[in-house]
C-alpha cells in the first residue's frame, strides 16, 4: 500500500513539472543571421479552399430575392408538432404565423403583426416589435428554406424556447420537416 502512495506522489509531483519549450524544427533559418525567417511558408486560405471545393463540385448559392409559400403542420419523431403559415414574395414577408409545441416544455408562437420586417437581403429579416433582440431570420439554401429564431423567449411559455430549432420548408412542395 505504500507503495501506491509514493508511486501516486511521485506521479502527482511529475505531472506538475515545466517541460522547457524546444525550438520550432520547421522554420526555415535566415543563413545570415541564424534566426528563424519571417517568410511565411504556409500557403494563402483562399488557394486551400478553392482546391478543397473544385474536387466536391460545390457551387456558391445565389444571392437572390427569396419567394416562399408554405401552409404546413409537422410532428417530429419525439412529439415536437410544428405548424406554418408563410408566403415571402420577392424578399417581402407577406404572412408568416409559426406555432411549435416542444412536448414537456411548452409552445412557441411568432405572428407578423408582431414584427417588423428589418431587411430583405440576403435574408429576410424579422425584428419583435418590443423585445428588439428578438429576430427571425428567412433563408433559401439549396431545395430547402430556413426559417430561424433567435434571443426569442419571450415568445415561448416556459423553458420552451431554449428547445427550439429552426423550421425547415421544401421550397417547392411548400412541405416542413
Amino acid at each position: 500500500m505504500w507503495r501506491f502512495g509514493g508511486l501516486l506522489a511521485v506521479l502527482l509531483v511529475a505531472g506538475c513539472a515545466e517541460v522547457e519549450k524546444q525550438p520550432d524544427a520547421a522554420a526555415p533559418l535566415d543563413s545570415a543571421s541564424e534566426k528563424p525567417s519571417t517568410a511565411s511558408t504556409s500557403p494563402t486560405f483562399k488557394s486551400d479552399t478553392l482546391k478543397y471545393l473544385a474536387k466536391r463540385r460545390i457551387t456558391p448559392q445565389p444571392t437572390r430575392p427569396l419567394n416562399a409559400k408554405a401552409n404546413c403542420s409537422h410532428r417530429d419523431a419525439i412529439g415536437t408538432a410544428t405548424r406554418l403559415d408563410l408566403l415571402v414574395k420577392e424578399a417581402e414577408v407577406k404572412t408568416f404565423n409559426a406555432q411549435v409545441a416542444i412536448k414537456g416544455y411548452g409552445t412557441c408562437s411568432f405572428k407578423l403583426g408582431d414584427f417588423d420586417q428589418a431587411a430583405t437581403m440576403p435574408q429576410a429579416l424579422l425584428r419583435h416589435k418590443r423585445e428588439t433582440d428578438c429576430t427571425v431570420r428567412m433563408w433559401e439554401q439549396e431545395q430547402k428554406i430556413t426559417i430561424a429564431f433567435n434571443s426569442c423567449p419571450k415568445s415561448c411559455e416556459g423553458d420552451a424556447f431554449s428547445y427550439l430549432w429552426p423550421i425547415m420548408v421544401e421550397a417547392k412542395s411548400g412541405r416542413c420537416f
